[in-house]
């Protein structure tokens, strides 16, 4: 008797989900390296600028950290290398 007065359940849509600061700092950085434009705007628009800001560079330094250890070498080595920078 009541089954005609349920909501029926909605699954959302990927417009309608949230996302935090690492999902939208690792699509941002990944659309990045693709050369995604598309992808880049839209996980830019997930989260604030400031919270993306905070995502990427926390992506940064771990990814930084992993690479050093793989490698062996200090973090500022790893940092010097990927941008090109000579050695102190």
């Amino acid at each position: 008797m009541f089954g005609r007065f349920r909501k029926q359940a909605r699954t959302p849509s990927a417009e309608d989900r949230h996302h935090n600061i690492f999902e939208a700092a690792a699509a941002y950085v990944a659309a990045c390296a693709e050369d995604d434009q598309d992808a880049l705007e839209e996980a830019a628009g997930w989260v604030s600028p400031e919270a993306l800001s905070f995502g990427v560079r926390e992506l940064a330094c771990r990814a930084v950290i992993a690479l050093a250890r793989d490698r062996d070498e200090p973090p500022s080595a790893v940092v010097q290398e990927l941008m090109g920078l000579p050695t102190v």
